[in-house]
């Protein structure tokens, strides 16, 4: 709508004071919460596990689902874009650095070694060590082309959730599992927020699919609980 009134302010049929009327005007406030979906650890590793690991497109497709899994890129864009300069050891770990992600943040983002040892699988046998880091594979399995599109990162993702009776699933899925999965192990919600790259930590917390607990609340046993048999 404030798109159509700058156009028709351009064509003269509205004048330049209604338009930015329009533009101050605020739109419907969104309640409640989008929902997504998260794979379980079992459906995660049946996931990474999908694409065939003698032939060229699988290494190249086992290292697109090990990186949207075990690193939670935003979008898939991030992922077409990575080059080897990305990739630089930090505090003697793997990681991609200088990550450019939604609204122009720079993030590093941490390299589990499992996923660096599953890109390294596809680079070495596909023979590229510089540019960008994943290409195309033709139907005679070789490389072609110095990138990827998102089409290509989508059709991966989809394909194999297909395959596996996840046809709901998509690449952003595959993020919001990677934080669940982190926070299921322990993982810091500070670090969870600090890995995925959001402002706030109460977007973390929609990705965590967070909701308050009572039974087994947190507050519950925090080490200052008088102990049995103690004076009242």
């Amino acid at each position: 709508m404030r798109r159509l009134a700058y156009e028709a302010a351009d064509a003269g049929l509205l004048s330049p004071e209604l338009a930015a009327g329009v533009r101050r005007v605020k739109g419907v406030k969104k309640l409640g919460v989008r929902l997504g979906n998260w794979l379980t650890a079992e459906e995660a590793r049946r996931f990474l596990q999908s694409p065939p690991a003698d032939t060229l497109k699988g290494k190249r497709d086992r290292a697109i689902l090990a990186v949207l899994l075990g690193c939670g890129l935003l979008r898939r864009r991030e992922l077409a874009d990575l080059e080897f300069t990305h990739l630089q050891q930090r505090e003697e770990h793997w990681a991609i650095v200088d990550l450019i992600g939604k609204g122009g943040h720079i993030r590093t983002v941490p390299l589990p070694e499992w996923v660096k040892e599953t890109i390294d699988l596809w680079v070495t046998a596909a023979g590229v060590s510089t540019g960008r880091l994943f290409r195309c594979v033709c139907r005679a399995g070789k490389t072609w082309g110095d990138m990827v599109s998102e089409r290509v990162v989508w059709h991966v993702v989809k394909q194999y959730a297909k395959a596996l009776g996840l046809a709901q699933v998509a690449p952003h899925d595959l993020r919001r599992s990677c934080a669940k999965l982190c926070h299921a192990c322990g993982g810091e919600l500070e670090q969870i927020q600090f890995l995925l790259g959001h402002v706030s930590v109460q977007t973390t917390e929609r990705y965590l699919g967070c909701k308050q607990r009572i039974r087994g609340a947190v507050n519950d046993n925090i080490g200052i609980e008088p102990q049995p048999g103690s004076a009242g």
